[in-house]
């Protein structure tokens, strides 16, 4: 199983950490920068866009979205 990273991150003005295997942060900074934007300000959208559950789970959930559709 692979180890999980984490990241520290600023979130509505908030620090808070993030915990993903690497895999996962691979994929979201793709998606950052197929995006233009920062990858704390990719989390930021996904923080922003979810319906309740953990941030770590909207991540994956996400990730996984962008990889299925290519």
């Amino acid at each position: 199983m692979a180890r999980l990273k984490k990241r520290s991150i600023l979130l509505a003005g908030h620090a808070t950490s993030l915990a993903l295997e690497p895999e996962f942060w691979a994929v979201l900074e793709e998606m950052a920068a197929a995006e233009r934007l920062s990858l704390a300000g990719l989390i930021a959208r996904l923080d922003e866009g979810r319906q309740g559950g953990p941030l770590a789970s909207a991540c994956r959930v996400a990730a996984l979205e962008y990889v299925r559709a290519r």
